[in-house]
């Protein structure tokens, strides 16, 4: 699996799909590692984050940014980790946690006020001006409980959220 130009054999599969907690099953594997083959241009076994934005649906999303410096570099069963999140069939929780790495933005394992705003400024643009930003945030904040000097840990993080019905699902195309 070290380099794109093989093909998958079965305990290859079986070895991501083991990774990636079966969130996958073999035949959308196997097409998931069709196109990590296309983006891996060069064939090195890895994707960058130039390659990542050769996605079209990824390079209008407004978090590509926040999402490349996860991204970057990823090989074959890294990639297929990272978009398990993705996976109708990846619980609630492991959702919540791949949520709580994208606001995560320092990556210290704690969510700050500072992080949610600067996830609220890829997905806020100039829709809205700084100062806005944080009046929203704030408000959000001390109506959940909490204070702009607030520092969510991710069992903090889940406790929030726990009660809402995530929808983070992608289409696996098989051909």
């Amino acid at each position: 699996m070290g380099s794109t130009s093989s093909m998958l054999t079965q305990y290859d599969i079986e070895e991501v799909q083991d990774h990636c907690n079966h969130a996958f099953s073999q035949q959308e594997i196997v097409s998931l590692y069709q196109r990590f083959c296309q983006l891996d241009r060069n064939g090195g076994g890895f994707v960058s984050a130039d390659e990542f934005m050769s996605v079209p649906e990824f390079a209008v999303n407004p978090l590509s940014q926040r999402l490349l410096r996860m991204l970057d570099g990823l090989n074959f069963k890294e990639f297929v980790a990272f978009l398990s999140a993705f996976s109708p069939r990846t619980s609630l929780q492991q959702k919540m946690e791949f949520i709580f790495r994208v606001y995560d933005t320092d990556c210290n394992g704690k969510v700050a006020f500072d992080d949610i705003l600067s996830i609220l400024r890829y997905l806020t643009g100039s829709f809205m001006t700084e100062q806005q930003r944080q009046k929203v945030l704030t408000h959000v904040l001390e109506e959940a409980g909490y204070t702009k000097d607030s520092h969510f840990t991710l069992p903090d993080f889940m406790k929030i959220l726990g009660n809402s019905e995530l929808k983070m699902e992608v289409e696996v195309p098989i051909d």
